[in-house]
């Protein structure tokens, strides 16, 4: 990237992004698990991160949390302190959000769990790194704790090496070196916000006990969804896999978000 000398005749610092990853739903491919997993980031430019906490003690003051109370989805049980929380975040300029939505009932191919979260991380991984590309910037990116199966940072590693050497579209040089990082909601609050995106997003997707899903939370967070350009949402910024005849079918009201 060509940058412009300033008056001091020192370089501009490069503009950096972070990318903060949670996930809904579960990922067993089992007949009692959830039909839908989703794997969700948050972005946020470095220089914006005093607005994003000031933005969750807000939501920690509208929802009647302590200030020092962690934000969970799941703690919201009221319907209008989830449109809340999904209109509130969606109305935030200094966000954007990307999805990896996998169908779980579409898939054909036969892979472990731990491989599933992974296959679907490469996709999330793929959009960040477009993502940071055209914005002329290097990304670092912090995910989510999980367990059963827990994944280490260092099988995090080794997954990054996999893929340097793999076939993908991933624009490594978009970016950080170092690779991710792996933390706790508790100690990275930003993690709070991808948790309330990926469980809007997943609640689109997954039918409740009486077959009901309910669309507007991510409709609320649709200002701020990742799409490149005039194109589909479907090309870049939301990918939802398999990408078929069968899910196109199944799922009609994406291609309009």
């Amino acid at each position: 990237m060509a940058t412009v000398a300033t008056n001091s005749g020192q370089a501009p610092a490069a503009r950096k992004l972070h990318a903060f990853i949670d996930e809904a739903g579960v990922r067993s491919r089992s007949k009692a698990s959830s039909d839908h997993f989703v794997m969700t980031a948050v972005v946020v430019d470095d220089q914006d991160l005093p607005l994003a906490a000031q933005f969750l003690a807000q939501m920690r003051l509208d929802l009647g949390r302590r200030p020092s109370d962690t934000l969970h989805w799941v703690a919201l049980k009221k319907h209008e302190q989830r449109v809340h929380a999904a209109k509130s975040l969606g109305s935030q300029t200094w966000v954007t959000i990307s999805n990896v939505v996998a169908c779980k009932r579409h898939l054909t191919n036969h892979i472990t769990d731990s491989q599933f979260y992974l296959y679907t991380f490469r996709y999330l991984l793929e959009r960040l790194s477009w993502f940071a590309r055209d914005s002329h910037a290097t990304l670092s990116y912090t995910l989510a704790h999980i367990t059963r199966p827990q994944m280490t940072l260092g099988e995090l590693r080794q997954y990054e090496a996999a893929l340097q050497v793999m076939s993908t579209s991933i624009v490594w040089e978009a970016l950080d070196p170092r690779g991710g990082r792996i933390e706790q909601p508790n100690k990275v609050e930003m993690l709070q916000c991808a948790d309330l995106a990926a469980s809007a997003t997943f609640r689109a997707f997954e039918p409740d006990q009486f077959g009901n899903t309910e669309q507007r939370y991510l409709g609320e967070l649709r200002p701020r969804l990742y799409r490149r350009g005039y194109g589909a949402i479907t090309s870049y910024g939301m990918k939802l896999h398999p990408w078929e005849n069968s899910t196109k079918a199944a799922y009609p009201w994406v291609a309009a978000l």
